[in-house]
């Protein structure tokens, strides 16, 4: 009776906290009909918005695939002064506020920042353009490919690296040989966090971006615009649209997580 007692309360939180929320979104979207959410979602504003979203995932999830990588790897296999120090800042993201990782790009790219002015004399914006919000996205999405391959990289261990390289392999065969595909579940993985967090950030693009319709609004800006605009067909059909997207990454994770803890 204890074990059934507990799966209940966690099924009525869930229901409460996730599935409830998620279910009126629905429901709104289609308060009014078919059409008049088909109608917000194929507005140009809009339309540019989840533009730009895709683009800023684009860049901004390769780029911490790489990273994520590189830093795992430098933090497991390689030695260094500072180490400890370093695998503490990569967490740095997971607690700083959004918020204030946009105020501190602000204040590092805005007119007074350190290097704000040296950019616009060579006629480059970071702020309140594209840049900016990528700037921002890498950041908030930088730890997830590091935080799924360091534990794998431990759990592997290293004795098929030394033995690759004992056998001749270079360290570019044995890490594409040997290292790549011992891990490579971890990073897909990582890849799938990365790409939601992107998919769904606010804070920090709310702040450097300037908000500005058809050019560097992104589509959770979009959502809070339509709503202050009292549009809410369209803000709700934005909000299910990133909903939708949030289950079919959770979907991926369910099905990609199996293959990972099998290896």
């Amino acid at each position: 009776m204890r074990r059934y007692g507990l799966r209940s309360v966690a099924l009525g939180y869930l229901l409460i906290v996730l599935l409830g929320p998620l279910s009126m979104v629905f429901w709104r979207t289609f308060e009014h009909g078919f059409g008049a959410a088909w109608t917000a979602l194929t507005q140009p504003e809009t339309l540019h918005a989840f533009k730009l979203t895709l683009l800023v995932t684009a860049i901004a999830v390769p780029l911490n695939t790489v990273f994520g990588i590189v830093c795992a790897l430098a933090i497991v296999r390689r030695p260094f002064p500072g180490k400890g120090v370093v695998n503490a800042f990569v967490d740095l993201p997971l607690a700083l506020s959004p918020v204030v990782v946009g105020l501190s790009l602000f204040l590092l790219y805005g007119q007074d920042g350190w290097f704000g002015s040296r950019l616009e004399e060579h006629g480059i914006n970071v702020l309140f353009a594209v840049p900016g919000i990528v700037l921002a996205t890498v950041f908030v999405s930088l730890p997830f490919v590091a935080r799924e391959v360091v534990p794998t990289l431990r759990e592997i261990g290293d004795e098929q690296e030394q033995a690759a390289r004992t056998l001749g392999a270079s360290p570019r065969q044995t890490f594409w040989k040997i290292t790549l595909p011992a891990i490579r579940w971890a990073v897909v993985y990582g890849v799938v966090l990365t790409t939601a967090r992107c998919l769904g950030e606010y804070g920090a693009v709310a702040v450097v971006s300037g908000r500005v319709q058809g050019e560097t609004e992104t589509a959770t800006l979009r959502v809070e615009e339509r709503y202050q605009g009292f549009d809410l067909a369209g803000a709700y059909a934005i909000s299910l649209v990133l909903a939708a997207t949030a289950v079919l990454v959770l979907i991926a994770m369910t099905l990609i997580k199996p293959r990972e803890e099998a290896l």
